[in-house]
């Protein structure tokens, strides 16, 4: 393995491993040098499966987890230095709302309680856009939206995502040195995924329940390297986005459509995203790299407005 890039941990667990996101989370890290032990709790069998180091392990089972974090599973020694926690249910209405939160928060507070029992001092964790209150049945009190209205959770999934981010701060509130950074991600969006997106311009409501945000599964990547070298002690939340919408419409005129109320807070580039990743760009350096322009010929399409 090749060595890691200056100030990245040298070995990282990352969860949710075999997921959308987390696939790419880790083959960005290894890529980057990163000893990566990727955790899931199904082995998954698709040809871009995660490869590698791999250790299947139910996050809402308190032994298995601080056994991963430890070094204790056979074949799969050495400190960890970080964790990266991806897993969940991923969104709302996949299963009950009692079965997601019992997942979700069980698996979420393991991660958090077995990275303290073993001293790393490092996590990242996915958060969600849906605490800024997904999906704007309520309008949002300004756009672009950012961190620094309290979290308006509007379901069982969103509001265990809230929660998670009070449990961090207490966290670091207990252990003065812990860096736990949580990432707001938009939807999580692959190449494959961008041939839809001109049929978005015909209905401005599609996608109107997240303001028109997406995040490309490679900037993810990006945002999680960014937290993994933060290195301010303490808890913080970032809105990961990419810097456009899904919409060839312009981002004004969609507001000014869809919710004519909402004060527009700053003057807006053409497709600026609507989600601000101003704070991510300021304290981490997060810049998006991709947008769903450069793979849909179509993706300036005529008649925006």
């Amino acid at each position: 393995m090749t060595e890691a890039a200056p100030h990245l941990p040298r070995r990282v667990v990352v969860t949710g491993a075999a997921g959308k996101l987390g696939r790419v989370v880790v083959a960005h890290l290894r890529g980057r040098g990163v000893e990566v032990l990727a955790v899931d709790r199904v082995g998954g069998r698709d040809p871009r499966d995660v490869g590698g180091e791999f250790l299947l392990v139910d996050l809402t089972d308190y032994g298995q987890v601080i056994e991963a974090f430890t070094g204790g599973t056979d074949e799969h020694g050495g400190t960890v230095d970080a964790v990266v926690h991806l897993a969940a249910v991923p969104a709302p209405g996949l299963t009950s709302n009692a079965s997601t939160f019992a997942n979700n928060s069980a698996a979420t507070y393991n991660v958090f309680a077995a990275a303290r029992a073993a001293g790393i001092k490092r996590v990242v964790w996915a958060s969600s856009e849906t605490v800024l209150g997904l999906p704007f049945d309520t309008p949002p009190p300004y756009a672009p939206v950012d961190e620094e209205y309290a979290p308006r959770p509007e379901s069982t999934y969103s509001l265990n995502k809230a929660l998670e981010e009070e449990m961090a701060r207490h966290f670091c509130r207990w252990d003065p040195d812990l860096v736990m950074v949580g990432l707001r991600f938009s939807n999580v969006m692959e190449v494959a995924d961008y041939a839809a997106f001109p049929s978005f311009d015909a209905d401005p409501a599609l996608r109107r329940w997240n303001l028109w945000g997406y995040i490309d599964a490679r900037d993810g990547a990006q945002a999680v390297e960014r937290a993994l070298v933060h290195d301010v002690p303490g808890a913080d939340v970032f809105v990961i986005a990419n810097a456009d919408t899904v919409m060839s419409r312009s981002s004004a005129g969609l507001m000014a459509e869809v919710y004519p109320g909402v004060p527009i807070r700053k003057a807006l580039g053409e497709h600026e995203t609507l989600l601000s990743i101003d704070k991510a760009r300021r304290v981490l350096g997060y810049e998006p790299r991709h947008s769903w322009r450069d793979h849909v010929d179509d993706g300036a399409a005529p008649g925006s407005a």
